[in-house]
């Protein structure tokens, strides 16, 4: 198929077709004489997968790491240890964030109540 069918069955634009083959995620089946990219039905599956990893919160970094190893493996499990890995990095990440993230709230919280205070005792003197 040509891109543009490719592009419309993957609801993707050309663009992104074409930035993916730019990172190596996508790859033309074969290219005419004219030099017209065709794809086979592979170049689907991976736009596919490409979507459903980005739908778990993927970067397109992290999807290039993973994306071989689901059509190297036909059980998907080696891709899927490798997503479950990610996800957990990014569980961890954002734990530490959030803990950060309170902690600057409670500090900014006392921060504004002492302002306040500041502000009230100078009103009265």
């Amino acid at each position: 198929m040509q891109i543009g069918e490719l592009a419309q069955r993957a609801k993707v634009s050309h663009r992104t077709i074409h930035y993916y083959e730019r990172l190596g995620l996508l790859h033309p089946a074969e290219r005419e004489g004219a030099g017209y990219r065709y794809y086979d039905d592979m170049a689907l599956k991976r736009l596919e997968k490409i979507a459903a990893l980005k739908r778990l919160g993927l970067n397109l970094e992290e999807i290039a790491a993973v994306l071989d190893l689901y059509f190297v493996d036909a059980t998907g499990i080696r891709g899927k240890e490798k997503v479950l890995e990610i996800l957990q990095a990014q569980l961890a990440k954002a734990d530490t964030q959030l803990h950060e993230l309170t902690a600057f709230r409670r500090d900014l919280a006392s921060n504004i109540a002492r302002m306040e205070q500041l502000i009230a005792q100078a009103q009265r003197d």
